[in-house]
């Protein structure tokens, strides 16, 4: 079996709007964030801008996985079909000078079936919860950058909360090829490969904003998406994640002994590239 592995990489998708222009949106939807209380308090009278008041505020880059993997099985397999005659008073069918007796109204026949399977899986996986979320698809359709792991740790110490990724792409892989590998019947195997296509980390940018109404003395949060630039009024913050930096060795973990322990052996075959990676860390080296 050859089994080759793509680059692991990491993607910044590009923010929309600033922090500053995002914050602005936000504070028109506040009161929508307080959900059935300002219903209530409505019937009296609707709160003031004067009752509300921002506590907090961040800009956080959220993780998720893309994850493909496909396979390519191309063999051969001798079956025989049995075929079914006329009637009673057949002894005997010749089929290309061949002569074949019948046994209990049928004659056997035998073919080679010529096979070729490409399955494949594409995973979208949230890179906090492990829960795979196929909505995540859609920011595939925005700019994004490809960046060295050191960039997300830069982004850390400038401010930005870059929220750790909670498993690592090793894990991720294995679920994908889990789903792909299958055992073959065959008498010839023409083709049998496994290609780990995409191991890909993107990081999507969200504002959030912590509002405290003054008179009821109670918090909500608004968030806002940075690429899609929708609002969200039962948000939530990451403040525990504060100036904490990322172990790009943790995340980005595939290698030979990911396979092996899939494939016995599948290791001596791996085509292993991860010169995207290596070459960002060396660059950064230098």
């Amino acid at each position: 079996m050859e089994i080759s592995l793509a680059d692991e990489r990491a993607f910044l998708l590009k923010e929309q709007l600033s922090l500053e222009q995002a914050e602005g949106r936000a504070w028109e939807k506040k009161v929508d964030a307080f959900g059935r209380m300002v219903k209530m308090a409505s019937f009296l009278q609707r709160p003031k801008d004067s009752d509300f008041e921002l506590i907090y505020k961040e800009h956080r880059y959220e993780p998720f996985w893309h994850i493909v993997c496909r396979a390519r099985y191309v063999y051969e397999r001798r079956r025989d079909y049995p075929v079914t005659l006329s009637g009673s008073e057949v002894r005997s069918v010749r089929l290309d000078e061949k002569e074949y007796a019948v046994q209990n109204g049928r004659i056997h026949l035998t073919f080679t079936e010529h096979c070729h399977e490409t399955p494949e899986r594409i995973r979208f996986i949230n890179g906090y919860t492990n829960e795979p979320d196929e909505t995540l698809s859609r920011y595939l359709n925005h700019p994004a950058n490809q960046v060295p792991p050191e960039h997300l740790e830069a982004l850390s110490k400038q401010g930005a909360i870059v929220v750790p990724a909670q498993a690592r792409a090793s894990a991720i892989v294995r679920d994908g090829l889990l789903e792909v590998l299958k055992s073959i019947q065959a008498d010839t195997i023409l083709e049998d490969a496994i290609e780990i296509a995409n191991v890909d980390l993107y990081y999507r940018p969200v504002y959030a904003f912590q509002y405290r109404w003054l008179s009821k003395q109670k918090e909500a949060i608004v968030e806002y998406d940075a690429v899609t630039s929708e609002l969200r009024t039962d948000g939530k913050t990451f403040q525990q994640y504060v100036g904490k930096l990322l172990d790009p060795d943790f995340l980005f973990d595939v290698g030979v002994d990911t396979i092996d322990l899939l494939v016995p052996g599948g290791g001596l075959a791996v085509k292993l590239a991860r010169k995207g990676l290596d070459v960002a860390r060396s660059r950064s080296n230098s």
